[in-house]
């Protein structure tokens, strides 16, 4: 990263998956290695299931939280549909990490839409760089399905320039005592499953 350059991240999911917890993780661990950061969350009926986006700009000096549409080093999308809304943020050389989660919204179990058939060989015609990770399986095994996001983390974190003391400091920081443990699994989980992408 250059004097000029910002890092910029984009969380994406639905209400209660956990964007707005990965996003302070991340604000959190690029604070703690020295950099100006600014964040924004748009919580769009959070508590109803809607969509969560998050950004997350780190580096010298940032002025605005916005990340500008095709800058984002990262895409991470904890539901496959959430991610193709928010593709135009995705820089042409960016990751996108997506979990293959599906939620179903109320327009399709009404009938009023369908779903997208998104398997992975659709998503990597869209995302030519993708970590497709298998988030609620994997956080399952570990024990607690809502560690799906720190797996999700995990994965991006491979394409971030921060070390590895700052985003272990930053989960210390950021998640309740009792399930530290449970989520630094989960993050050193996403960091393998990302390697190859």
């Amino acid at each position: 990263m250059t004097a000029n350059e910002n890092m910029n991240v984009v969380l994406v999911g639905v209400g209660g998956q956990g964007i707005l917890l990965a996003s302070a993780i991340v604000a959190t661990a690029a604070l703690d290695s020295g950099y100006d950061v600014k964040t924004n969350e748009i919580h769009g009926m959070a508590q109803r299931g809607g969509s969560v986006l998050a950004q997350v700009r780190y580096g010298k000096k940032v002025y605005s939280p916005l990340v500008p549409k095709g800058t984002a080093t990262v895409l991470a999308s904890l539901e496959k549909t959430e991610a193709i809304r928010y593709v135009d943020y995705l820089a042409p050389d960016g990751l996108a990490v997506i979990s293959d989660q599906i939620i179903v919204p109320v327009t399709v179990s009404s009938g009023a839409a369908t779903y997208p058939d998104l398997d992975e060989a659709a998503l990597r015609k869209i995302f030519p760089r993708l970590a497709y990770v298998h988030a609620v399986d994997r956080a399952i095994e570990l024990g607690n399905a809502r560690a799906a996001n720190v797996i999700l983390l995990g994965s991006l974190s491979t394409k971030l320039d921060l070390t590895d003391e700052a985003w272990q400091n930053a989960i210390k920081k950021c998640v309740k005592p009792q399930f530290v443990d449970l989520n630094l699994k989960a993050f050193y989980l996403g960091r393998e499953l990302a390697q190859n992408a």
